[in-house]
């Protein structure tokens, strides 16, 4: 069962999904007869300087910190912008997001520039990008079977096999704000200080993601965006879901934010909290690694 706040996102979602489609004219979604042309495939290795946290005693009781580094190739490397909205109910967390979107634009355009695909996931409001080539470029991909027992349009809850309860209380309003608004959607698509340009996709569809990773060799993943309790962990085509399916997943730690109120379990800062679940997807899913890692690929490997 999604928890209450997670249950109410859905339904404001919906909501506003439905009363934008009522008021805007007719669009298609259906690709162009033509196909539109995919980023180029060329040479460059990423360096990520990955961080996890493993057991140290049995039980999940202690961790301690692990660094690695790992070599990815550009070709087979996506970024996946998660729900970086334009406004949010919770003006903090809007706020944070502001701060957060140069450099998440700068770090995304240097990976671009590299040869990485970048896909902005904009849950929502991704209809508003019908007639864009970046949203038919993902509809183009050819249908690709799903793996059995998956649901690409299911949340993907905690998964007691292998997690115990995030850190943070995510059964109340998380919002900090001092005096909580209204839980309506105040956001109308993506932050426009991120740059949807190039060979960029857009979608919120599991399916469409997936297809399209099939179809261009994609098998190394990067997410970032908000929020990491929620959103990242739980979309369909965020972390659980990624590593589900079997991809190399990193989150970059310095691109996202938790929703996290400190007057909740387990009454830390924002800052703590959301370092907090950041720890915990370390242990339990993926490695982090910082934006930076992004931005060059090693000396030599991208060709003469």
């Amino acid at each position: 069962m999604h928890s209450p706040i997670r249950k109410r996102l859905f339904i404001l979602t919906l909501a506003a999904f439905s009363a934008a489609v009522l008021a805007a004219p007719p669009v298609t979604q259906e690709p162009s007869s033509d196909n539109l042309p995919n980023r180029p495939k060329v040479p460059g290795t990423l360096r990520l300087h990955l961080r996890e946290r493993k057991e140290t005693t049995p039980g999940g009781k202690e961790f301690k910190v692990v660094e690695r580094t790992a070599d990815w190739e550009v070709s087979k490397t996506a970024i996946i912008i998660v729900d970086m909205w334009d406004g949010h109910f919770c003006r903090s967390a809007a706020q944070r997001l502001g701060v957060l979107v140069p450099r998440m634009n700068a770090a995304v355009t240097a990976a671009r520039s590299l040869g990485v695909q970048v896909i902005h996931a904009p849950s929502g409001v991704t209809y508003l990008y019908a007639d864009t080539p970046h949203r038919k470029r993902m509809q183009q991909a050819p249908a690709t079977k799903m793996p059995a027992n998956w649901n690409p349009k299911k949340w993907c809850d905690l998964d007691p096999s292998r997690e115990p309860s995030l850190p943070v209380d995510t059964n109340k309003c998380s919002s900090d704000d001092p005096i909580v608004g209204a839980e309506v959607q105040q956001f109308t698509r993506q932050h426009p200080g991120l740059d949807i340009i190039g060979y960029d996709g857009v979608s919120d569809n599991a399916q469409e993601i997936f297809n399209f990773c099939e179809a261009n060799g994609i098998t190394n993943i990067v997410i970032m965006g908000v929020h990491t309790n929620m959103c990242i962990l739980g979309r369909p085509f965020g972390i659980r879901a990624m590593v589900k399916l079997g991809r190399n997943v990193v989150l970059a730690r310095d691109l996202t934010d938790a929703m996290y109120d400190p007057r909740q379990p387990p009454f830390v800062s924002h800052a703590r909290g959301t370092e907090l679940v950041i720890e915990h997807i370390e242990k339990y899913w993926c490695p982090t690694i910082l934006s930076d890692d992004l931005t060059q690929v090693v000396p030599g490997s991208a060709g003469p």
